[in-house]
């Protein structure tokens, strides 16, 4: 299993009028956290593009059990439970507060295209590369 994480201060631009992070906010931060945990692999998603390969939301899912607020900071964790194969890739994500309180879970999955194409690809070796290691 693959783990990491990263932290990011909600701003109040992304509340609502309740005082709490915004729904839709969620699929942002997943994104950032995404981003963020493959470049400390030595991933990058410009690169990847650039190469031809693009890797797009297949599916979204998240649990909100707590609110998240202004000001608080976020530590989001990114898991990879199964080894990715095919042209598929599932991240799993735990939303904790600075207490340590759980307060969203989520999971995407991506797929990989081809962009000249518009066609389900297989995952680029680079990623197998980085990640095979963790499913020993």
């Amino acid at each position: 299993m693959f783990e990491s994480e990263v932290q990011l201060r909600v701003r109040y631009a992304e509340t609502d009028q309740m005082g709490y992070v915004y729904h839709g906010n969620y699929a942002a931060y997943f994104e950032v956290t995404r981003t963020e945990v493959f470049r400390k692999l030595g991933i990058e998603y410009k690169e990847m593009e650039e190469s031809g390969t693009m890797m797009p939301v297949l599916e979204l899912k998240t649990k909100f059990i707590r609110p998240a607020k202004y000001d608080d900071l976020l530590t989001i964790r990114l898991f990879v439970k199964s080894k990715p194969h095919g042209t598929r890739i599932k991240f799993e994500y735990e939303v904790l507060n600075e207490e340590g309180t759980l307060l969203t879970i989520g999971e995407t999955l991506m797929v990989f295209v081809d962009m000249k194409t518009g066609r389900p690809t297989e995952i680029p070796a680079l990623i197998h590369l980085k990640l095979d290691a963790y499913f020993s």
